[in-house]
């Protein structure tokens, strides 16, 4: 069941949508304004403009939800292509004008290479766990072309845990989310918040060099990576 991908299209459809509900692994249930996903370039927040000023080439965005950053990009004269694994979601970004999209599984997508991989809005999380994550580099070195770069922003989310312990039998940035709208509930899934030094630590340790280009202040950075051996 596509919940979040129902939301995307009353918002999409009617210009509103009920609340969209976050359930999670740590706390109360939060929501989330639909409406961030269709945010125009003047709504956006430094880290993601910041982002997509560092874009190169062709450009992959992964995750691209209603395509508001691809549409961006498009109209600067990219090529940018969209994945997204809400079959809704690529709907929505066709009906916006949006010329090349892909609904499928990133860990899964071959084929096409790229100078650039977008992940925003801590996009990156979808690799869910640290291992993962490792995976996830893994594949990322098949994709891009040589001198290309991974560009995501993620957070260190320690001070959820200010007033109760973190815990003790997985990274603390490992937690689970389900999207619920309009009564209906999703499957739970994982998702990642890596803070900058595992982060690092990681890059090293699986080929890459690795450069925090931005902090927003608020525990969230934006960061670029690239092969240590080009055409690794």
């Amino acid at each position: 069941m596509d919940v979040f991908g129902n939301a995307l299209q009353d918002q999409f459809n009617t210009n509103t949508a009920d609340i969209l509900w976050l359930h999670n692994s740590y706390d109360e249930p939060e929501e989330m304004p639909v409406d961030i996903f269709f945010r125009t370039e003047e709504e956006m927040p430094d880290i993601e403009l910041e982002a997509m000023d560092m874009c190169e080439g062709r450009v992959l965005d992964v995750g691209g939800g209603a395509g508001s950053h691809a549409l961006i990009l498009q109209e600067r004269g990219f090529e940018v292509v969209a994945i997204d694994i809400s079959a809704a979601a690529v709907a929505i970004m066709q009906k916006r004008g949006l010329k090349n999209t892909v609904e499928g599984d990133i860990f899964k997508y071959t084929g096409e290479k790229f100078d650039t991989l977008l992940f925003l809005m801590n996009g990156i999380g979808l690799t869910g766990t640290i291992e993962n994550f490792k995976t996830f580099l893994d594949h990322a070195k098949t994709l891009l072309n040589e001198g290309g770069q991974l560009l995501f922003d993620s957070s260190d989310i320690t001070y959820l845990y200010e007033d109760t312990e973190m815990p003790s039998d997985k990274y603390y940035g490992e937690v689970s989310y389900q999207y619920e709208y309009k009564g209906e509930k999703g499957e739970w899934f994982n998702w990642l918040y890596i803070d900058p030094q595992l982060l690092k630590k990681i890059a090293r340790e699986s080929g890459w060099e690795c450069h925090l280009l931005f902090d927003d202040g608020q525990d969230q950075y934006l960061a670029e990576m690239r092969l240590t051996t080009p055409g690794q």
